[in-house]
Order: structure tokens, then sequence, then C-alpha cells
């Protein structure tokens, strides 16, 4: 299954006349699916916009070079792509011993919902973008090596041919072939098993009763009722920390021995990301007077249950368009 989530390209034969914006109104539309590549490619939201302007200024300085012969939209997917392709030569480091992806940062359901959707004919496309956009997914193809990891975004995913990759590349069909087998193999690896039992869509009853029920037990602080929400073999990360705790009993252990039942003033807000169910917990401080932002909570659900906790810092927010602080306008949360 591929999903080709472009918007409708807009004529364009040449770039040469251009001035710099009509350029700009050229390739604003593309920004967005744009970004959300680059995410694919790099698992971080602020690397994949630097990509994303590292990618209009260069098709800006090389637009004499547009021929015409690709669509608009793939010469800026082709730039984009060695733009990632690059950043991930220069700096980009290996996932820690446990799997875990400390650069993992994640992306607001509130953006993704602007990329043009896919018809309501298109089931399959559907699913392919929300299954791709997914946290376990995205720390999955980190683990693949840069080339394997494009051939597999592009093909999989957008549902280029092997020829366009090829040309992409600068590699042959046969090579292509052969790096999606191994970029395969590795997301097989590395992907959770049960995946094909997730949960949590938008009309999923079940998941938003148990989200709410996890909200409210966490902004308790009651670790019992929390454990009782979860998984034998839960998992639990907190990028950019390394480490990764495996098994209901040693989450509860770990966020017991970091003091959190003896937490008080939390309220939490939720939210969406990476069209899973999100968390957003804020602590009230007294010398603020307000609820000021701690962290978010982003849930993988299996079977009824929380399968996968995924913690980040508050500095995330911003980004995801959530609130730093709260006032204490009464409202039970």
């Amino acid at each position: 299954m591929t999903v080709d989530m472009g918007v409708e390209e807009v004529g364009v034969s040449s770039l040469d006349d251009m001035d710099e914006a009509s350029f700009s109104a050229a390739a604003e539309p593309h920004r967005r699916e744009l970004h959300v590549h680059c995410y694919r490619m790099l698992g971080s939201f602020q690397d994949a916009e630097d990509a994303v302007q590292e990618t209009f200024l260069k098709a800006w300085r090389a637009r004499g070079t547009y021929e015409g012969r690709a669509t608009f939209r793939a010469w800026l997917y082709r730039i984009a792509t060695n733009t990632c392709l690059d950043l991930l030569a220069g700096r980009r480091p290996e996932p820690a011993t446990g799997g875990e992806v400390r650069w993992l940062q994640p992306y607001p359901d509130s953006l993704l919902d602007e990329l043009p959707a896919a018809g309501a004919d298109e089931p399959e496309a559907l699913a392919v973008a929300r299954e791709t956009i997914e946290l376990a997914y995205v720390v999955a193809v980190q683990h693949l090596a840069p080339r394997p990891r494009a051939v597999l975004v592009l093909r999989d995913v957008l549902g280029w041919p092997a020829k366009d990759v090829a040309d992409l590349l600068g590699d042959s069909v046969n090579s292509v072939n052969s790096a999606l087998q191994r970029a395969r193999a590795g997301m097989r690896e590395h992907l959770p098993a049960e995946r094909h039992e997730w949960t949590g869509a938008d009309g999923d009853e079940d998941s938003r009763e148990l989200v709410r029920r996890f909200t409210e037990a966490s902004v308790a602080a009651d670790l019992d009722a929390i454990a009782a929400l979860m998984r034998d073999d839960v998992r639990y990360s907190m990028p950019p920390w390394e480490g990764l705790v495996v098994g209901r009993d040693a989450v509860v252990a770990d966020w017991t021995a970091n003091g959190y039942p003896e937490m008080r003033g939390l309220r939490a807000v939720t939210t969406a990301v990476n069209r899973q169910p999100a968390i957003a917990y804020y602590l009230w401080r007294e010398q603020e007077d307000a609820y000021v932002a701690l962290t978010l909570d982003v849930l993988r659900i299996s079977g009824g249950q929380v399968t996968e906790v995924t913690i980040f810092d508050a500095d995330r927010f911003g980004s995801l368009g959530l609130p730093e602080r709260l006032v204490d306008d009464g409202a039970a949360q």
C-alpha cells in the first residue's frame, strides 16, 4: 500500500523567469508535505523544519536547472530527499542500545491535518498515511541506513516507481529494489509485532475511554490505577534521554523511584500527535500562580491496554500548539 498525499500540481514548465515572490508562491503549497517527508526521514520536527528551509533555498538557487521533465513537486521532493541524506551523512547519531531514538520529536495532528486528504474511496491510502506517521514507524525508520531509508519512504509511502527513485539516487533499478528489500526486513525487525492490533483512531470509543481513565489516574498520581491500564510488556522511553524500560513492574518501579506518586498539583490537556492519543501535563507553581508545562505523554494502545508510553519534555509544547501555562480558573480537569 502507498499513499501520495500531494496537492494538485500547478503548471510549472520553467522557473527562469520567476522572481522570488512567484517562486515562493509556487513552492509554498508543498511545504507541509515536504516537512512530513523530511520528518519521516529524520525523526525530528526541528530537523525537518531546517531541511525544508534548506530545500527551498537550494531550489531557488538551482531554479535554472529545472527543465520541466518531472513535475515541480517531484523536483522539490528530489531536493528535499538529498538534503535529508546530506544531514544524515553529516550528523545523525545511532539509536541507543535499547533501540530508542534520542532525537525523536512528536508531530502535532493539527499540522498533519493540513496535508491534502486522501479521498473517502481510498481507505488504503488513509491507513498508510496514518500508519507511516506513528511514532513506532518513525522510530523503526531511524534504524535504517540513510539510502535504504530514502528508498523505503519514496517507494512504500509516496508510491514512487523504482525507476524514479533510481534516478533520484543515481542508482540502478536493481540496486533500488535490493535496498527496498533490506529496508522492509529492517522495518519488520524493529516494528512491534502486534502492530495489526493497534487501536486509538478518532472514532474508537473504547480507546477514548481508556485515555480518559489514564488521564484521570495520572493527574491523581495513582500508580496502581495507571498500572491496571498497562499491558504486561508495556514499553516506556523519554527522548532525548537514553534508556528503554520494558514491563509494567519495571515502569512502575522507575516512576516510583523518580517520585511520581508524591507529585501533586497536576492538570492535563488531551491532544493528539502522530495520529496517536497524547496528554499534555502541567504542574502548579505557586510562585508563578499558574500551571506550568511539564511533559507530554504519547500513548500506543493495543487490545484495550496501553502498550507504550513515550514522554517528551515541555520544550516541545510550542511546536505542538500547546500553551506554556494554564491559569487556575477553578475548573475541574
